[in-house]
This record gives structure tokens, C-alpha cells and sequence, in this order.
């Protein structure tokens, strides 16, 4: 017999994240229910993180997915749809606002070279222009990273989150820096494949879809398999499969859950028409939005539907 106690407490989750510390993906990371006891540590990309995962070296990798702005964050779709398999368990969606992060002492007039990851710059171009026309910027591999750059002295400001002045030696010259109010990033937490968080009634469904060849109307079929089933498309991403001009994949986000009748008849037909699909993982929605579903498409009614061909196939009353 065991001398293990009844119910030991379960491990530290380990997690990693684009790095250095003070990115927004850390500040994702620490939305996550059971982020105070994770052992969280900083990569120097996304693909490094991720491989973390594949190896076993940590149990989940938080990564952006896609921003309100500037959309899809590229890398992230790519590494998802290629590699050892892994699955989306959560999701967060973070405001994203920018600070303009200095050495003490620095004003407007002395900015003449900014740094910031090259998915911020899109988001605050319009304030740039405005604001430092003469500067020129210049990418990092995060925007944690360009503040530490600022702090060594190779740039002389940064755009980042206000909280990454602190640990790099800096200050926020200023604040809320955006082109659009209300800009939203979400992120995802990456795991090895597992089954499926359990339905919430509030969930999203992520799948990448490699269709059979470049023909009219490819498209369609995959879109067709979802709309006549009811299932929403809340985002679809073309990407280069890398095998030629023309060559592509498709990475979508759905309405609801696997275990739906519905979202598992649509896959079913995803895989009927297209070379491979990977499915990606079904999770709770971070904004709880439930889908509204259209008359036909109830588990219950897909449930009659079934019973009634059963009926017909066993020559019942129909």
C-alpha cells in the first residue's frame, strides 16, 4: 500500500512564455487560474516555447494568437499547424495599450530611435507619426526585449507595457498609447494533446485544414461543411504551406465544443473533404459569449434526426 497521501497537493504547473520578463504574454500568463503557484519561465521566441512542450520540458506554453488590430499573429499559426501535435486548453484576452519607456532623464526631443516588437509597431503607427516623425523604429524580439535594449543603451525608447519599466531601470514618458481604443489581444495556453476540457456551452473549437488540391470553390467546401451544421466561424487564416506559391492551409476558430453534435458532424465532414485536418483543441470562450443557435442544430434535434434514420434503415414506424 501507498504511504502517498489521500489527496496530495497536485504539482506547480510549468509554463513558458515569450520572454524576456515584462512582455504581455507574461501578463497574459498571470490572468491564468493557478498562475500564482506556476513555475513560469521566459523564452527568447515562440517556437522555442513551444518545443519546450513538444520535449515534455514544460506542460503548457502561453503564446498570442491574435491581435484586434493587426490580426493573426503569423509564427503562432504556423508552429501550430506543423510539429508534434499539441492543443489549445484556455484562452485570454488582454487590452493591450502602449507606454513609451525611456532611461530617467530622456525627453520627446531626444527619441531618436525606438524599438518594440514588430506586431506593436502597426498598433501605434499613426501616434508615431504624430508624434516622433523622425525616429526611426526598429524590431525586437519582444517588446520586453526592447526595453532591456533601451537599458543598455542601443535605443533610446521602447514601446511596451507601462509594467516593463520597472524591472529594466526605465520610465513611462507616456501612457496609454494606442491608434484604436479598446485593442485586444488573445492569447492561448498550448498543452500536449489531452482530452478535451470539458463543455461549458461557451466554448471555441480550433482546427487547421490542408485542402486536397487548388481547385474553385476549395474554399467553399470547407466553409460549407460548417454553415450547413449551424456552427459560427469566429476566424479563418489562410497560410503558406511552404510547399509552393498556390499551396495553402487554412487555420479556423469555431463556435462551440467537440463534444457538440453539431461542431463533431462538421469536423467529420472537414475530414472527408480535405488532405489532413489537426485539430487544435476545444476550451472555454474568455468572454463566456454562447452561440446562438439556429432551429435544426440542438444536440437534441441532431439526437431526433439520428433515431428517425435508425427507424427508416430498420424498416420502423417513420
Amino acid at each position: 500500500m501507498s504511504d502517498a497521501p489521500a489527496h496530495a497537493p497536485a504539482a506547480a504547473p510549468r509554463w513558458t512564455y515569450l520572454g524576456p520578463s515584462g512582455t504581455f504574454t507574461e501578463a497574459a500568463l498571470r490572468m491564468l487560474p493557478g498562475a500564482e503557484h506556476a513555475e513560469a519561465t521566459p523564452m527568447e521566441s515562440v517556437p522555442v516555447a513551444l518545443d519546450a512542450v513538444r520535449r515534455g520540458d514544460a506542460d503548457g506554453a502561453v503564446v498570442a494568437l491574435e491581435n484586434s488590430v493587426e490580426g493573426a499573429v503569423s509564427i503562432t499559426l504556423d508552429e501550430l499547424a506543423t510539429g508534434a501535435p499539441l492543443v489549445i486548453t484556455a484562452e485570454i484576452l488582454l487590452p493591450i495599450a502602449f507606454a513609451l519607456l525611456v532611461r530617467p532623464g530622456t525627453t520627446l526631443d531626444d527619441i531618436k530611435t525606438i524599438s518594440s516588437h514588430s506586431h506593436a509597431q502597426p498598433q501605434v503607427r499613426n501616434w508615431l507619426a504624430a508624434n516622433l516623425p523622425d525616429a526611426h523604429w526598429f524590431s525586437s524580439a519582444s517588446n520586453a526585449d526592447a526595453a532591456r535594449l533601451v537599458q543598455d543603451g542601443r535605443y533610446d525608447a521602447a514601446l511596451a507595457g507601462e509594467f516593463a519599466a520597472g524591472p529594466y531601470g526605465l520610465v513611462p514618458l507616456v501612457t496609454d498609447i494606442h491608434d484604436v481604443e479598446g485593442a485586444v489581444t488573445r492569447f492561448v495556453l498550448v498543452e500536449r494533446p489531452d482530452r478535451p476540457t470539458v463543455p461549458t456551452g461557451a466554448d471555441r473549437t480550433t482546427v487547421v485544414a490542408y485542402i486536397v488540391d487548388d481547385h474553385p470553390g476549395a474554399l467553399l467546401e470547407i466553409l460549407q461543411e460548417f454553415a450547413v451544421r449551424g456552427v459560427n466561424l469566429t476566424r479563418i487564416e489562410s497560410r503558406p504551406t511552404g510547399d509552393g506559391l498556390g499551396h495553402y492551409f487554412f487555420s479556423m476558430d469555431a463556435e462551440g465544443h467537440v463534444a457538440d453534435a453539431r461542431v463533431g458532424e462538421a469536423l467529420m465532414g472537414l475530414r472527408r473533404v480535405c488532405a489532413a485536418v489537426r485539430f487544435l483543441g476545444s476550451y472555454p470562450r474568455a468572454d463566456r459569449v454562447r452561440p446562438q443557435l439556429r432551429r435544426g442544430t440542438s444536440d437534441a434535434e441532431f439526437a431526433n434526426a439520428a433515431e428517425w434514420l435508425a427507424r427508416a434503415r430498420g424498416g420502423g414506424e417513420i
